[in-house]
């Protein structure tokens, strides 16, 4: 029955820690990122390497391991905190409303209705659905905005509108 009529979300914030959380995931997701952090992790071994056989100086190897640690902090803490703080977006309340037509997100100062084509794909991560309208700009949904039985009709809304 849900599936004909769609269903409505109950209202919902963020939590700071848990899009933080989400942030991270939709960053190690990234296919450039993943490439650049395996690129780095593999520096880094090199440099230890080089570093136990004597090849390098104590200096060159500090220098990799502070280029290592500051990326690795970049990726992990500073870009996913940078961009909760930028967006005012998790600081309102929302209702979020899955029809057989689209999505609709509402909060007091109004709404926003997308087509269910115009996102590309969808990720599920511990705390959030992530609807991505392309590789860089998505939505996310909190899972527990949908009490008991409801995330898993939400899942299988998400699921059989957003295609890959």
């Amino acid at each position: 029955m849900w599936y004909l009529y769609g269903m409505t979300s109950d209202l919902f914030t963020y939590n700071k820690g848990k899009v933080i959380q989400a942030l991270r995931y939709h960053f190690i997701t990234r296919k450039e990122i993943k490439i650049m952090m395996i690129l780095i992790n593999i520096f880094a071994i090199v440099s230890a390497a080089l570093f136990f056989f004597k090849k390098i100086s104590p200096v060159s190897f500090l220098l990799s391991s502070f280029l290592w640690f500051t990326l690795m902090i970049a990726f992990w803490f500073l870009l996913p905190i940078f961009i909760y703080k930028k967006s005012n977006t998790f600081k309102d309340k929302f209702k979020a409303i899955l029809s057989n037509e689209d999505f609709v997100i509402e909060n007091e100062r109004g709404s926003r209705r997308w087509p269910w084509s115009a996102f590309s794909s969808t990720m599920e991560s511990p705390h959030f659905f992530h609807l991505y309208f392309d590789t860089r700009s998505f939505f996310i949904v909190p899972k527990d905005a949908f009490p008991g039985e409801n995330v898993q009709a939400a899942r299988k809304i998400l699921k059989a509108k957003i295609h890959k």
